[in-house]
């Protein structure tokens, strides 16, 4: 299992190039285009949505529990300081678990998760944590792989979901992720039905969306 790790993670960023290319770095551009103040990435990977945040940022606070993950966020983040390309406001990465985070109540004004609450062990735990850390009218951005509403494709992501799943170190392509930020206190201001390029058919159907926490 570490041998995968370690192989999973330094082929990460090839794996999804072509999407990226395709339109999935646009997708990644207009969320965190929302994105505002102190500002939590959970399950922040290899760290490819660091290019798009916006310079208006106060902070930004990386999360990532996969130690091989780790050694790449934190040597990109690095690189982009070395080159000059880093953004005009403090960077800093941390090891914890989503489900566990290791800050105060109220601490962001912004929480993003993208390609995350698909593969962490307990989505319902992980939604009332970022929403315990998610100041009054702060902003959930998400962008996640979600069951899909054709049944005929729903059916082929129960089947095939525990190969994908060991082939994706945790990834549930079936889970009915907006529904459950439903129900852990959030409501949804707007979400896109939308479908990842050039990704093979379980994993396509995507959401992508804002919601506030509710009083």
């Amino acid at each position: 299992m570490a041998l995968y790790a370690r192989l999973f993670a330094s082929a990460y960023d090839r794996v999804l190039a072509g999407s990226e290319r395709a339109g999935l770095a646009a997708l990644r551009r207009e969320l965190l285009s929302h994105a505002r103040g102190r500002t939590l990435e959970v399950g922040a990977g290899t760290g490819l949505n660091l290019p798009h945040y916006p310079a208006t940022l106060t902070e930004l606070t990386l999360v990532e529990p996969d130690p091989e993950m780790t050694k790449r966020l934190e040597r990109r983040v690095a690189s982009q300081r070395r080159s000059g390309g880093a953004q005009p406001f403090p960077v800093r990465c941390v090891s914890a678990a989503a489900e566990r985070l290791p800050f105060p109540d109220d601490a962001f004004d912004t929480v993003v998760c993208t390609l995350v609450l698909c593969t962490v062990e307990d989505p319902v735990r992980t939604l009332r944590e970022l929403r315990r850390v998610l100041a009054p009218g702060g902003h959930l951005l998400f962008l996640e792989h979600v069951r899909s509403g054709d049944p005929a494709l729903a059916r082929w992501q129960d089947r095939l979901e525990p190969l994908w799943r060991r082939l994706g170190r945790g990834c549930r392509c079936n889970r009915s992720t907006l529904e459950t930020i439903e129900a852990t206190g959030f409501s949804v201001l707007n979400v896109e039905h939308r479908r990842m390029p050039k990704a093979i058919p379980i994993v396509a159907p995507l959401i992508v969306g804002c919601a506030v926490a509710r009083a």
